[in-house]
């Protein structure tokens, strides 16, 4: 999803898609098993590229139901492949739904998404990952049409009750006007996740809290680039120092296999700010460990082995 419009700071994550695609070119079916996850997720299910949705560049009200348009057409074909089925259990329909890997985009872009999938799943819990809460009040010094933004749309699906109440940020460090914007955002529906919390508490425990917090719902990935330091991904509209590295975001995400996922998207890549498509190429990892999160069943379990040391060697 193409779409820039409703950014606060930077622009250029219209181009994401292209970026992500660009940054895939070394990664391949035939070339997909990871020794991180011991499988190759696309030998259980098809995957097919749709394309970039049309989107009108000057009208954001416009660009937004597009996207919902866009989105609900595409939850209503048919599923092909081999992937456990895993949502047809979670429908209102009874009926297995694509699960669908969005490349953004500005964050905006969630919230057509969560409209659509509300259609199918009623209620959904989140799990976002990114530097910034997005629960920002949607009253208060806007126009009617820029109140939808990429720091509000989260409190917008809080209004339309697209969400339930047991979502979770994750990798949250920006700065807030005060308090009671966090507890505006315990409102919305979130726990939170400060990127501090890896060191005190670990991967396990951050991964054993995500998990308890969604439970067995139906549950949407979105996944803000800005989550990643920006030492690792400077590509962004709204960088943050002080980010996870890219090798714990990416234990904490196979460590949440198994979560009755719908749905996931990686947005805010601007690759006008990219060195060297460093950016572009996590990005194109990361989507690629979100198409496998889509087809296991729980997390990979690695067989250690024990190497000699050199006391054993002597």
């Amino acid at each position: 999803m193409p779409f820039d419009t409703a950014t606060s700071y930077r622009p250029g994550a219209r181009f994401g898609p292209y970026a992500i695609r660009s940054g895939s070119r070394r990664q391949s079916p035939e070339r997909g098993y990871t020794l991180d996850w011991m499988i190759n997720p696309y030998t259980r299910a098809e995957v097919i590229d749709c394309g970039d949705v049309p989107i009108n560049p000057y009208d954001n009200a416009l660009a937004v139901d597009q996207m919902e348009t866009a989105y609900t057409t595409l939850l209503t074909r048919p599923v092909n492949g081999s992937a456990s089925a895993r949502t047809a259990k979670l429908a209102r329909d009874g009926v297995e739904h694509p699960r669908i890997l969005t490349l953004g985009g500005d964050h905006t872009i969630v919230l057509p998404i969560l409209r659509s999938l509300h259609q199918i799943y009623g209620p959904i819990s989140v799990i976002h990952f990114d530097a910034h809460i997005d629960t920002w009040p949607s009253s208060g010094g806007f126009t009617r049409q820029s109140r939808v933004n990429h720091g509000t749309y989260f409190t917008f699906a809080f209004e339309e009750g697209l969400m339930s109440n047991t979502s979770i940020h994750a990798g949250i460090r920006n700065k807030l006007e005060g308090p009671e914007l966090i507890e505006h955002d315990e409102e919305v529906g979130f726990d939170l996740i400060m990127a501090d919390d890896i060191d005190d508490l670990g991967i396990d425990e951050i991964v054993k809290h995500i998990r308890q917090r969604i439970g067995s719902s139906p549950v949407y990935l979105s996944f803000d680039i800005d989550t990643i330091d920006p030492g690792q991904a400077p590509a962004t509209g709204t960088p943050e120092p002080a980010g996870w590295t890219s090798r714990e975001t990416k234990r904490i995400l196979r460590g949440l296999a198994g979560l009755n996922f719908v749905g996931a998207d990686i947005v805010e890549v601007a690759p006008a700010y990219d060195n060297a498509d460093i950016t572009a190429i996590l990005a194109a990892g990361i989507a690629d460990d979100f198409l496998t999160l889509f087809v296991t069943d729980e997390p990979p379990k690695r067989q250690v082995k024990r190497r000699g040391t050199l006391a054993d060697e002597l």
